[in-house]
């Protein structure tokens, strides 16, 4: 129990699990199970976000404590138990999870024709195990939840997803799963020298420095496939091409960040040594991600495996920032994380808009489309300005943030990450004069009709906070600087006693 009186975080986590049930328990005819399914899964999403937001709103700011947490105990003679609770890095991630689900069950509406209860059913699990990553305060409640996030995502992509489906749902699932097998074993070394896995208590005990290094590679080895890092990288854009919408939503939006937050959370606190001594090794991955993603997606011809290279070159934004080890850096990082989640998200629901009326993604099959759905044109446009940056709207802040923590550390790093801005304006202002300007060469793209009123209810929210957080960026960088300036202060802490301890 907590400060709101009731298990806040765990009716946050599993009441997803809840509606899953019920969507099972439906029987009837396929439509009016797929009918129930539908309205199930998108009242479910709604209450859990409509706990969150309580969460948001009652949550503290101006203390780096976690708070709202829980405990229970499961192991106590291994020093396990469940334990949850967020802080500021944490909070806002849950509230990104929980938002963008129902927004994935709305756009999947019409989309998903076939075993819509099953689903349904994968979405509110994968969004159970997405909030539990963020909530959990024990090393293997959280390994259980960052690894439970596979299995749905695996269905979903393997199931609903399109014609190369099967070879890209098995090298999203192989990738993910053996780099994160070092991570167990890392976790069972940090159990074995500590005698517990609750992640505060570990925090307090300094891992030998001897250590550090294996340990810092293993976590590299899930958290970079997570990100995904270069060279890492390839299975991202086979499983977004073949992903339908709502799955490629949820990867961009909220998976891609489990890798980010992992650095944040473990890999800075509980190895600052071979944090400060491996960030050169992190800044050239990094760079050459940024680089070279922007590169190939100039080349693209399909709108999702384009998008899918951009959210590697901001993602290696990101990882610029968490290891420059300094205020703005992280903040930027970390408010990056969050714009990108939720204007990658948008891009791929207006990829998926397009596709719903033409079933095709290739670039060179529209044209002139301003000229027919005005409407959307416009609001592609929008996120199409969001993504590279412009000013007032969600990136700019993180990325300029970025770059000043990056030039604090090494001017080259700063250029490599102001490059990847100039390279992602080419990228998506050709994507965008191709599909939308020119001429209409095809006849069929004349019937099409602009977006319709769900339409319109799915990118209204994801409208309204790309320009609050450009406009209003302090709103959400309070969220994390106190939690940010904690970490900052416990790395360069040990950091020094390390210092010390070697004279």
């Amino acid at each position: 129990m907590n400060a709101v009186g009731f298990p806040l975080l765990s009716l946050i986590t599993f009441l997803p699990l809840v509606g899953a049930g019920i969507i099972m328990s439906v029987r009837g005819e396929d439509a009016v199970i797929a009918r129930n399914a539908r309205w199930i899964a998108l009242w479910t999403s709604l209450i859990v976000l409509l706990l969150s937001l309580i969460l948001w709103v009652r949550f503290d700011p101006s203390t780096a404590a976690f708070q709202f947490e829980e405990r229970l105990a499961w192991l106590p003679e291994f020093g396990v138990g469940y334990h949850m609770g967020v802080d500021g890095i944490s909070v806002l991630f849950v509230l990104l999870s929980t938002a963008l689900t129902p927004l994935c069950i709305l756009a999947s509406w019409e989309a998903i024709e076939t075993r819509v209860r099953e689903y349904m059913i994968s979405f509110l699990i994968l969004e159970t195990m997405m909030v539990g990553m963020f909530c959990a305060l024990d090393f293997i409640i959280f390994y259980v939840f960052f690894e439970a996030v596979l299995i749905p995502m695996f269905l979903i992509i393997g199931v609903w997803g399109g014609p190369r489906r099967v070879y890209a749902a098995f090298k999203f699932f192989l990738y993910t799963l053996l780099g994160s097998v070092l991570m167990l074993l890392a976790i069972l070394y940090l159990w074995y020298n500590a005698g517990t896995t609750d992640i505060p208590e570990l925090f307090e005990q300094a891992v030998p420095r001897a250590a550090q290094t294996w340990i810092f590679f293993a976590f590299l080895a899930s958290f970079a496939v997570k990100v995904p890092m270069w060279p890492v990288h390839t299975w991202l854009p086979d499983a977004h091409v073949e992903a339908p919408t709502a799955g490629s939503v949820i990867l961009a939006g909220v998976l891609l960040k489990m890798g980010a937050y992992g650095f944040l959370r473990f890999s800075l606190p509980l190895l600052p040594e071979a944090s400060a001594e491996f960030a050169p090794l992190i800044f050239v991955l990094s760079v050459v991600a940024v680089v070279y993603t922007s590169l190939v997606a100039l080349a693209q011809e399909d709108m999702k495996k384009l998008i899918a290279y951009s959210s590697v070159a901001h993602m290696g934004i990101v990882t610029i920032g968490i290891f420059t080890f300094n205020q703005q850096g992280l903040s930027g990082a970390l408010f990056t994380m969050l714009a990108h989640g939720v204007v990658s998200g948008a891009l791929f629901l207006c990829v998926g808009v397009l596709y719903d009326r033409v079933h095709s993604r290739e670039i060179l099959r529209y044209g002139g489309v301003a000229q027919i759905m005005p409407s959307y044109a416009m609001v592609f446009m929008l996120f199409t300005m969001a993504s590279i940056g412009l000013p007032g709207l969600a990136n700019f802040v993180g990325e300029f943030l970025v770059i000043i923590g990056a030039w604090a550390v090494n001017p080259w790093v700063a250029f490599g990450a102001a490059l990847g801005m100039v390279l992602g304006a080419g990228y998506m202002l050709y994507l965008y004069r191709r599909v939308s300007f020119g001429r209409i060469t095809r006849e069929d793209l004349r019937a099409l009709l602009d977006l319709s009123p769900r339409e319109y209810t799915v990118f209204a929210p994801l409208i309204l906070l790309t320009l609050w957080m450009g406009v209003y960026p302090q709103s959400f960088l309070s969220f994390f600087e106190v939690s940010v300036a904690a970490l900052l202060q416990r790395h360069e802490a040990a950091l020094g006693a390390a210092r010390l301890a070697g004279m």
